[in-house]
């Protein structure tokens, strides 16, 4: 089972974070600045924290240069992709 979710990448921040929204992608704050893909790797880290997933179940599906992205969260059955879908709704409202 799959999950998609579509992201905004904050490069340089002083903390990493994963919550709040930017229309309606979900903000993901890293202090890896945007330099050979570093940010990236940090926010798909940081996506895979939030999610209580293994890094290698969170695979980048658009995006790669640009700060709006689209990442695939890899997840073992239909009930672990309800509470991601639950858990996503929830990070959404923060901030």
């Amino acid at each position: 089972m799959t999950v998609r979710v579509a992201i905004r990448v904050r490069p340089g921040a002083s903390r990493t974070r994963v919550g709040g929204a930017y229309g309606e992608r979900l903000v993901v704050a890293v202090g890896a600045r945007a330099v050979d893909g570093a940010a990236t790797e940090a926010a798909l880290d940081a996506v895979a924290k939030a999610f209580g997933v293994r890094r290698r179940a969170v695979t980048l599906v658009a995006g790669a240069t640009s700060r709006d992205k689209v990442v695939q969260i890899e997840l073992a059955d239909d009930a672990a992709a309800a509470e991601a879908q639950a858990r996503l709704a929830g990070l959404l409202a923060v901030g």
